[in-house]
């Protein structure tokens, strides 16, 4: 069972009803895999919840990490390792790294170049699918 770790794009082409992530989703809830969901993706596509029933679904099948203690910490030494300074895409993908330690995981994102990047700077195993 491969578990899925969503970015910022992920979340909105939920929102859009794109029906591609949602079979993405479906699949995971199938399955029993964990989905995880940074919080600062989170707080990147919330707008306003009475409008955006779909993304308040899609997110009560998700785990949201949040952004404190050593995973910030590390969040900002990844973007001064990889020398970027997104630190919602640096957690994702220190947030997908770690979820590979146990198993097979694949990051939905909308931005693999940045992810790609940053994922080789930890030198992490996680698939990407670019939607």
């Amino acid at each position: 069972m491969t578990t899925l770790v969503l970015d910022t794009g992920a979340l909105i082409a939920l929102d859009r009803n794109d029906r591609t992530v949602w079979a993405m989703l479906r699949n995971a809830a199938d399955d029993s895999a964990q989905v995880s969901v940074p919080a600062g993706v989170v707080a990147q596509a919330w707008r306003d919840g009475s409008r955006q029933a779909l993304l308040s679904r899609a997110l009560t099948h998700c785990d949201e990490v949040p952004l404190e203690g050593s995973l910030a910490r590390a969040t900002g030494l990844l973007c001064g390792r990889a020398g970027t300074a997104d630190i919602v895409d640096a957690s994702v993908a220190l947030v997908a790294a770690a979820r590979s330690q146990t198993g097979p995981t694949a990051l939905i994102t909308s931005d693999p170049t940045d992810l790609r990047h940053l994922l080789q700077t930890l030198n992490a195993s996680v698939r990407l699918v670019a939607i």
